[in-house]
């Protein structure tokens, strides 16, 4: 619903939610395809890779259409909250996913649905909509 802070609405957090559960199974796949069976050794190091390409994967495609694979899949986008409704620049996406994979600024969030991380970097999350037809 929107909010007289924002005129917009933004995604509901299921939906959030279920992207980034698309996400990490992509980059999971990946990890998998790249590396195999190997890939699930001892230790932390599997767990920093994935989350490196987690945050790599996320940034660059939500700095370039609007959201990660996971998004975009879920029909949601990350834009500006400036009113230009424009992608983030790379750098406040790599940020942006950066606060998302440390967990905590997620969780604490403002009722119209902004996390920490959104109000960090000027963002939002919205629902993807169909743009109308040009008559």
């Amino acid at each position: 619903m929107p909010t007289p802070d924002l005129p917009f609405e933004t995604a509901s957090w299921a939906r959030r939610v279920l992207a980034l559960l698309v996400d990490y199974a992509a980059c999971w796949g990946v990890m998998l395809l790249i590396y195999g069976g190997d890939w699930f050794g001892s230790g932390s190091r599997p767990s920093v890779y994935l989350n490196l390409l987690f945050i790599g994967e996320s940034a660059f495609l939500m700095a370039l259409s609007g959201g990660s694979f996971g998004q975009l899949a879920t029909r949601v986008r990350v834009i500006r909250v400036d009113g230009s409704g424009r992608p983030l620049s790379l750098l406040m996406a790599l940020l942006r996913q950066v606060l998302i994979c440390l967990v905590i600024p997620p969780l604490i969030f403002r009722p119209d649905g902004r996390g920490l991380h959104d109000m960090i970097c000027g963002s939002a999350a919205v629902p993807l909509r169909p743009r109308p037809r040009a008559s």
